[in-house]
């Protein structure tokens, strides 16, 4: 049992799609199979926007069983009562386009890095906060997939006398960004892979991105970081490398943030 929850959170991690998809089609199966069988034996007859809520609910709770992650929660909610309220709207064909090429541009890097848009959270920036405090005042920090650089630009602003970079490669969240950062002196922001990136330049490196490439990180990380510098991981764990410190957040998604500090020789 344990090995095949492990091997659906694999699954997860690298297939989150298929997993979505099959999620959908698992709750179409059971969800039509209801309703045949009731119109067989009573009068309830559901509307199509309801039976697509169902759908929804049923998609997102059986995605979530899975393994897959609180944005796909919504998404697999929202993806069935979506088609049946634009099915009946007469809406240019323009707008599925621009919407299709919004999603693109938001997780342009999901296909190659398998590396979704997550965004840190309000609590997890606070407790970057308090964990930054016990640095250098003038520490370098750099955020793997810093999105629109919420969080970045905020701790910037309270620890002006630290560097800052974020690396993203999604063009939409790079472009707003790069825009934001421009009055931040402490802050730059680059178009460039989190592969490419030098971990070495940095005293702390964040990362919220998902657990395909976490064993790749940790080994980048242990091969360029200086001994004592930190790695930090909102809630994807590095397989078989225990955290030397965790810090439960206590929101929606219970999120934790998990901090390796660079070993010496011996530890790998």
């Amino acid at each position: 049992m344990v090995a095949r929850v492990r091997m659906m959170g694999r699954v997860a991690g690298r297939y989150p799609a298929l997993l979505a998809l099959l999620a959908q089609l698992c709750a179409a199966l059971v969800v039509g199979g209801v309703i045949v069988v009731a119109q067989q034996y009573s009068s309830w007859r559901p509307s199509g926007l309801a039976a697509g809520l169902i759908l929804g609910l049923l998609a997102a709770s059986v995605g979530r069983g899975f393994g897959l992650s609180s944005w796909w929660w919504w998404l697999n909610l929202a993806f069935v009562p979506a088609l049946l309220l634009f099915s009946g709207a007469a809406l240019p064909s323009w707008v599925f386009l621009a919407g299709f090429l919004l999603l693109l541009l938001c997780n342009w890097n999901s296909v190659g890095e398998r590396v979704p848009l997550y965004l840190t959270g309000a609590r997890s920036r606070q407790q970057l906060a308090e964990l930054l405090v016990r640095q250098a005042v003038d520490f370098r920090f750099v955020d793997l997939g810093c999105g629109p650089a919420g969080a970045l630009l905020w701790l910037a602003r309270r620890f002006p006398q630290a560097q800052f970079v974020g690396v993203e490669t999604a063009p939409l969240p790079f472009a707003i960004a790069w825009l934001r950062a421009l009055p931040q002196h402490n802050c730059r922001i680059r178009y460039e892979n989190l592969w490419r990136t030098e971990l070495g330049q940095f005293d702390v490196v964040y990362c919220f991105l998902s657990p395909a490439p976490m064993a790749a990180l940790w080994a980048r990380a242990v091969a360029q970081m200086a001994v004592g510098a930190w790695l930090i991981s909102n809630s994807f764990e590095v397989p078989g490398v225990p955290a030397d410190q965790q810090v439960e957040l206590h929101d929606w998604r219970d999120s934790r943030l998990l901090l390796w500090q660079m070993p010496g020789v011996g530890r790998s």
